[in-house]
């Protein structure tokens, strides 16, 4: 691109709002700041008083408010069948989340609707869902497999996501959670699933392209560290990264196995230990932080906070959206949540739902924070400052959504 079209030929020209860049984790605001764009990329971006001159075929002047990047959801189980509304019922009954998996309910309900639904229904009842984190502010989404349990299944449920992207202004990462719980069919055989993700699922999902990434539930009730580090072998040899819920339930040092792997993320983290932070440190690996399901599950145990914050573990922010344990469908909110339950600044909490989470999903590069070359992906907000998106609990704070470049 010559110095002349970089300063006269752009698509798009925004103007009239503060902007929050996110760089290196940080609010950087710049006052009455402006963005061009052209083919869909940041071509410039600064103070618009120091705009050069410039031709645009769209000009855009808003009268206030503040611009941010497009929050990104690190970490959602969107696409799925059926409905688990009865066992929040349960839970406030008494029920704890072991209990009702070992009563056949939990994921193994929602494989059996999964299992029972096409591609085409999987997209449409996951549609309302997305639509729901889109009105709120959401430019970038990962959505993982994990409620079929089996390779039909779970290609369908990848395949449903992909279709998911083709259709809306969103850009989503899918990953393959196929290690998320032991279906009936292998009851009390967990090594021979393990056995078959590795040598069957794993490489159809790879060979058809489907996945961006690998993840398991290393848990009491799910699998252990070596079953988990067998199917992470098998991904890292078919050229898949790998992430991990980890220390959800209870300590089994899942996510320093998951750093000897260069894991993208470790999730949820309630009972990680310094031991496992260092590890996660040493290796760049992300600390998911999940305040949806905490407060689900009525959780007392917090994830170490300071921890990550001592060994400078990069802190994202995600819904955690599932039909159990977070059904959650607002990002804003657990950037709040993140505040009022885990003490994170206002600051942590948009560095989390936007840099931090294109961190744990191996894109930022390309997203989560305002910088030249990076996608014109970004939100108006209806605030005078960045702290107010931590601050009201609800409320319709998007004023525009911009994709791409684009308005949406």
């Amino acid at each position: 691109m010559t110095e002349h079209e970089t300063q006269h030929d752009w698509d798009s020209v925004w103007l009239g709002a503060n902007i929050a860049t996110m760089e290196d984790g940080r609010y950087n605001l710049i006052e009455q700041g402006a963005i061009a764009v052209k083919n869909g990329q940041i071509v410039w971006l600064g103070v618009a008083s120091d705009l050069p001159q410039y031709h645009a075929a769209y000009t855009y002047e808003w009268d206030g408010g503040l611009i941010t990047p497009g929050l990104v959801d690190c970490h959602t189980h969107l696409v799925f069948g059926g409905n688990r509304a009865n066992e929040f019922e349960m839970r406030l009954n008494g029920a704890s989340y072991q209990d009702i998996a070992k009563a056949g309910g939990g994921i193994l309900s929602s494989v059996n609707a999964t299992r029972a639904a096409t591609v085409a229904q999987l997209v449409d009842s996951a549609e309302p869902r997305l639509r729901s984190l889109m009105a709120d502010g959401v430019t970038t989404l990962e959505i993982k497999s994990g409620y079929g349990l089996t390779s039909q299944s779970e290609i369908a449920m990848l395949q449903a996501a992909k279709a998911l992207l083709d259709k809306h202004s969103v850009d989503i990462k899918t990953t393959c959670l196929a290690a998320h719980a032991l279906p009936l069919e292998y009851a009390d055989r967990a090594d021979d699933y393990i056995d078959y993700l590795c040598d069957e699922l794993l490489p159809k999902v790879a060979q058809l392209g489907l996945a961006d990434a690998v993840d398991a539930f290393c848990e009491g009730i799910g699998f252990s560290v070596e079953q988990t580090e067998r199917y992470f072998k098998a991904a890292q040899a078919l050229g898949l990264p790998v992430k991990l819920h980890a220390e959800q339930l209870s300590a089994l040092g899942g996510a320093s196995m998951a750093a000897g792997y260069h894991a993208l993320s470790a999730d949820h983290l309630e009972y990680v230990t310094e031991a496992d932070v260092i590890a996660m440190a040493q290796a760049g690996t992300v600390a998911v932080i999940l305040p949806g399901a905490f407060y689900v599950l009525r959780e007392t145990q917090k994830p170490p906070i300071e921890l990550f914050r001592k060994h400078g573990v990069p802190m994202a922010i995600a819904t955690d959206a599932n039909p159990g344990t977070a059904p959650v469908l607002s990002l804003r909110l657990m950037m709040n949540m993140a505040c009022t339950l885990f003490a994170m600044t206002p600051e942590e909490a948009l560095a989390g739902a936007t840099l931090n989470g294109a961190k744990a999903l191996g894109i930022a590069d390309q997203v989560g924070s305002l910088a030249v070359g990076k996608k014109a992906n970004f939100i108006h907000w209806n605030v005078a400052s960045p702290g107010e998106l931590s601050y009201w609990v609800g409320g319709q704070l998007l004023q525009h959504r911009v994709y791409n470049g684009e308005l949406t």
